[in-house]
């Protein structure tokens, strides 16, 4: 009877966690999909700034005006000083808060545990473990300069971060087991090692003179057909050797020291992610501040979870789900590409906040099936229902029944445009789709007079041959056959009316030799703004027709606008 009873028990609390955990991840296609209460999710995100969830107040002031934003999911530090000022008392009265606010606004959390190191530095750490420097040893320059980092070769400092972590998780499986508010959970923030490139206090220097541990080993030999190119080449320089200590196996650099200090880190990491799996089984990931202005290891943060480091990562700490890129720089194109691989699905938990964020959340959903993105220090953009942002989420949030029934699927490409790259040619079947930055027509005088150019962008989904959905802001799409791309002329010059401008030839069969035109055309049959209905059906809206698809020609969307338009095509001879 005893053994019934506490079976029964038993029973009831793994049912009681399992009830509190509403978020995971599943594969669909080539996509990776968070799933929360059941359904796919986009994190339509924004983090709040390092500061801004650090009192009551601000908490409540800033929560109601993320809501207005149409934000549906917010990411927030959870600080250790603040937290546990008095080692082993622990106060939740901001994590309490936090969850009230985001219930009563709508909004899905993912906490980020700022403990042992928040942009390399351990500057969220407790007073009394910063004060106890030999209890809790820092990390140490070549030349034995100790950092404001505390050493991740520390027993001490582990046990001391576990232990508040744990702390954190136990809370929030507690407070949040009928809600399931809590989505996912970050650990750690931007780690990595600054002035150079590892740790070379005493523990640290007995370890990279040790040999390269057999689990890496045996992982690069595994996936040796998969690795990085950049770790591939790194281990070939070497002659692929398959012992030795770090230097032996990858060379003497700072190359090495990166790769020897990301391998600590991510054991670090792995530890807690291990104990957050025993307590509340929620998506995890890490985030990288990027490797980027060409810096190099020790100018940047280095041994992070960086792309070219995602087979020590993925070795040395298999229970992170994500590793995650913040994009504070130019070329987004280029590094969101960098961290959505065959092995890593995309998630942005920070980009610089501006305006143009909206247009990169439609690329981002649309060509690399992103999870979400989150404009840092959210709380200091518009809420202004004009707001570009604003009005991208609401968009975003009105797709999300397409986007998440499509992901992984292959029918989705994000469009991207800038000054600089204004255009994309899209091959699907026997249609050529060109894509265009909506300034490259001639009716907005801001394309000419100098004005900068705002970043367009949008999805392209296709519904069934011939049948598509355009979404987004700033873009311009024309379709054609591809043997009638083949035989267009060259582009011609339009005047602002739309017309040729004076002087250009519009004759077609010329005399000259040029070949008569053979073969079907393709026609827009329709083109109609539309609504996307809970169940990813369609409602119809307005007919976009005449000057608005310029008779036939094309379809676009303002700058200034987001729409959904649902396209049509037909074939004529």
């Amino acid at each position: 009877m005893r053994k019934l009873i506490l079976s029964l028990m038993l029973c009831c609390l793994c049912a009681s966690y399992s009830f509190a955990q509403k978020s995971s991840l599943q594969k669909q296609g080539t996509a990776t999909q968070l799933i929360v209460d059941g359904q796919p999710f986009l994190v339509l995100g924004g983090e709040l700034g390092n500061s801004s969830a650090g009192c009551v107040q601000d908490i409540e002031s800033i929560f109601p005006k993320l809501q207005r934003m149409g934000l549906n999911t917010v990411l927030v530090p959870a600080y250790w000083d603040l937290m546990e000022p008095t080692e082993g008392q622990f106060d939740f009265t901001l994590i309490d808060k936090v969850l009230t606010q985001a219930r009563q606004n709508e909004l899905k959390v993912i906490f980020l545990w700022f403990g042992a190191w928040k942009n390399s530095m351990s500057c969220y750490a407790p007073l009394w473990l910063k004060q106890d420097y030999k209890k809790y040893p820092r990390a140490y320059t070549q030349s034995g300069k100790p950092l404001e980092i505390a050493s991740a070769f520390s027993e001490a400092v582990f046990q001391a971060d576990n232990r508040a972590f744990a702390a954190l998780m136990k809370h929030i499986a507690e407070a949040d087991k009928e809600d399931g508010t809590v989505i996912m959970v970050q650990i750690e923030n931007e780690i990595g090692m600054l002035e150079d490139a590892r740790d070379y206090s005493r523990e640290a220097e007995k370890e990279f003179q040790a040999a390269v541990p057999k689990e890496f080993m045996s992982y690069l030999q595994k996936n040796k057909k998969t690795l990085h190119p950049q770790m591939l080449k790194k281990w070939e320089s070497q002659g692929f050797k398959k012992e030795g200590n770090w230097q032996t196996v990858f060379g003497a650099d700072i190359y090495t020291d990166e790769i020897f200090m990301a391998w600590h880190y991510a054991k670090y990491v792995e530890r807690l992610a291990q104990t957050a799996r025993s307590i509340y089984n929620v998506p995890l990931y890490v985030n990288a501040a990027m490797n980027s202005r060409g810096r190099i290891p020790g100018q940047y943060p280095s041994a992070g979870p960086l792309a070219h480091l995602i087979d020590v990562w993925h070795c040395a700490s298999p229970s992170i789900d994500i590793l995650a890129p913040d994009l504070y720089d130019n070329g987004f194109v280029n590094w969101v590409a960098q961290y959505k691989l065959h092995n890593n699905p995309l998630f942005i938990p920070e980009i610089r906040l501006t305006e143009n964020d909206g247009v990169r959340a439609f690329y981002v959903f649309g060509e690399h099936d992103a999870i979400g993105i989150s404009p840092f220090s959210i709380e200091n953009g518009s809420d202004s229902p004009q707001s570009a942002l604003v009005k991208g989420y609401a968009t975003l949030k009105e797709m999300m029944p397409l986007l998440t029934r499509y992901q992984g699927k292959g029918v989705m490409k994000g469009l991207f445009f800038d000054s600089e790259n204004k255009e994309r040619i899209i091959n699907d079947d026997d249609l050529t789709i060109t894509a265009r930055h909506f300034f490259t027509l001639p009716w907005d005088p801001r394309a000419k007079d100098g004005s900068q150019w705002p970043e367009g962008g949008g999805i392209l989904l296709k519904l069934a041959k011939n049948e598509y959905i355009l979404a987004g802001s700033g873009v311009v799409l024309e379709f054609a056959k591809t043997t009638e791309k083949a035989m267009a002329e060259e582009k011609k010059a339009l005047g602002e009316d739309g017309f040729l401008a004076k002087g250009e030839d519009a004759k077609n069969g010329k005399a000259d030799g040029t070949p008569r035109w053979k073969g079907a055309r393709c026609g827009l049959g329709s083109v109609d703004e539309v609504h996307v209905n809970a169940d990813g059906s369609l409602s119809y809206i307005r007919r976009m027709n005449g000057d608005q698809d310029h008779q036939g020609r094309h379809v676009r969307i303002p700058v200034d606008d987001f729409m959904i338009i649902h396209i049509k095509l037909y074939e004529y001879k």
